[in-house]
């Protein structure tokens, strides 16, 4: 028992490091690629809707999502780790209290939404290295740096030398009106 647990384990994580798979959970829409093949040609077809249950088994692992197709209720399961499973991508985050969906097989319609999740982001992103500091990286921030002031102190003097333009211009249009 112990040796296959071993197995599945070693197994995971090379899965895992080839496969780049998203934390998702029941309520959420998902969009799954599958990899279909026809005669010699491999195609990927997606299959996209709700998941409405996740079973988390080391690589035994899997999920059922369940769309509405021409009126009819068509759910799939599909195995986390499968080679089948070529992409899954989250659409849409829901907001549920339940860790199996399977009460949305009787409703439809308006009774089978699920509300979204709205995520707040703090902060920094996490998945955001942050920039090494070099010597190169300080002279071109400091070469920017002297630009942006010599183009504002431009701006400035150029915005000041047009209003005393046009103020000289409205002195002599009003002193050329007084003397007609």
């Amino acid at each position: 028992m112990k040796n296959i647990e071993e197995i599945n384990k070693a197994n995971l994580k090379k899965i895992l490091a080839s496969k780049k798979l998203p934390e998702f959970n029941p309520g959420d829409i998902i969009k799954v690629g599958v990899k279909i093949t026809e005669g010699k040609r491999d195609r990927i077809q997606y299959f996209e809707g709700v998941c409405i249950s996740k079973k988390s088994r080391d690589i035994n692992s899997s999920f059922t999502v369940r769309k509405i197709s021409f009126g009819e209720g068509v759910e799939r399961t599909f195995a986390l780790f499968s080679p089948i499973v070529d992409s899954i991508k989250v659409i849409r985050s829901g907001k549920v209290r339940r860790a199996k969906l399977y009460y949305l097989r009787d409703r439809t319609g308006k009774s089978a939404r699920i509300s979204e999740k709205i995520r707040k982001k703090i902060g920094i992103d996490v998945d955001v290295a942050p920039e090494t500091v070099s010597e190169e990286n300080l002279l071109e921030s400091n070469k920017l740096e002297e630009t942006k002031e010599t183009t504002s102190k431009e701006v400035m003097e150029k915005k000041s030398s047009d209003k005393i333009k046009e103020v000289k211009a409205e002195k002599l249009e009003k002193t050329s009106k007084d003397k007609k």
